[in-house]
């Protein structure tokens, strides 16, 4: 098949990948071309990708800091910049001849538009509701069918208001290209890494790993200043490294050698790839209970705690390390992983190309 993906404009679609949805974009790209198809992903123009890059937003116009886009001092450039590009892109994809088109950014502009083009669209719900994505669907929906698929059961339900009975196909990672560190390899610390905004909750993870007595080393990208500097900085001590983006190799050595990573969203985390990468190490989880993590984690991987609770979630931290790692890092394979996520894709994708039905009302 020939598979368009519209990836988001926030962040360049490439590594050190600033959070899950880059990751997620680039190895979908990646995987499906490997399959056979091909592939073109429209993309901000340093983005990279193994089939064809469609540059729909020039880069130039945006400063970077840390590997992360640094949003301009006037937010209304920024926004006018990527609705227009998502504008452009669809008043000319038909033209392109492709068999399906992949939807993976959170703009409105695509599902309000989807109704005004002849090749079949699915779009990914990787977010749960918010204003602009809940009203572009609301209106498309009042247009005519449109196809919606969400990445876990908790972010169904989150979406059940507009969108009744969404499929779920859970997200899935290259568990074989994440290296597994058994038992004894570890060092004395835990492990965080992700974007470094309010709704990743890494102040909690300090304070925890504090409570708990452990070294806590940070990995990720500051995708918020404010929040860095007003509640991140004050609790960095000796005991707290910050390591910022780190290559694929280096991540994967830190999260291997880590007794236990912490997970602590904040808000009704729709999936969580950070759980799943760190479970292809073989490393339990110590988190907060939000979300679709409780899908994710699986029984016998990590302990979750109720939101607030610090001191349970320091007991959490120690319970954890002392999980099986061999079996963790099995749950990832048989659980976890993109080929069997991509297959579900490719034979919702058949589905919509034969017979353009809908798939969810």
């Amino acid at each position: 098949m020939k598979i368009g993906i519209i990836a988001h404009l926030k962040h360049p679609i490439k590594a050190p990948f600033a959070g899950g949805l880059e990751a997620f974009t680039y190895q979908v790209a990646q995987k499906l071309t490997e399959r056979g198809h091909e592939v073109i992903l429209f993309a901000s123009s340093s983005s990279e990708a193994s089939g064809k890059l469609y540059s729909i937003l020039d880069d130039s116009s945006y400063e970077q800091q840390s590997g992360v886009r640094h949003k301009r001092p006037d937010m209304s450039s920024e926004y006018i910049a990527e609705h227009h590009a998502y504008y452009q892109l669809m008043t000319d994809i038909d033209m392109i001849g492709l068999d399906i088109i992949f939807n993976n950014c959170l703009h409105y502009v695509p599902i309000t538009m989807a109704n005004l083009i002849t090749t079949p669209l699915v779009t990914v719900l990787h977010t749960p509701p918010f204003y602009e994505l809940k009203n572009a669907i609301t209106a498309a929906e009042k247009k005519g069918a449109l196809n919606y698929v969400t990445v876990s059961k908790c972010n169904a339900d989150n979406w059940g208001e507009c969108i009744e009975n969404c499929p779920v196909i859970l997200n899935g990672i290259e568990v074989e290209k994440w290296d597994y560190y058994e038992t004894g390899r570890q060092g004395n610390y835990a492990v965080w890494f992700g974007r470094i905004h309010p709704d990743k909750g890494l102040d909690i993870a300090i304070k925890a790993a504090k409570l708990a007595g452990l070294t806590l080393k940070v990995a990720g990208g500051i995708a918020d200043q404010r929040y860095y500097k007003d509640k991140i900085q004050p609790l960095l001590d000796e005991n707290i490294e910050m390591l910022g983006l780190l290559n694929h190799k280096d991540i994967n050595k830190l999260i291997g050698e880590a007794k236990v990573c912490l997970i602590t969203p904040v808000w009704q985390e729709p999936f969580g790839l950070v759980v799943a990468e760190a479970l292809a190490c073989g490393t339990p989880v110590a988190g907060i209970n939000a979300g679709a993590l409780p899908e994710v984690l699986g029984d016998e991987c990590g302990f979750l705690v109720n939101p607030g609770d610090l001191t349970g979630l320091s007991e959490a931290i120690h319970q954890a390390a002392k999980l099986d790692r061999k079996k963790i890092r099995q749950y990832a394979e048989s659980n976890l992983s993109i080929e069997t996520m991509l297959t579900q894709y490719e034979e919702l994708f058949e589905i919509l190309v034969e017979n353009k039905t809908k798939i969810a009302s």
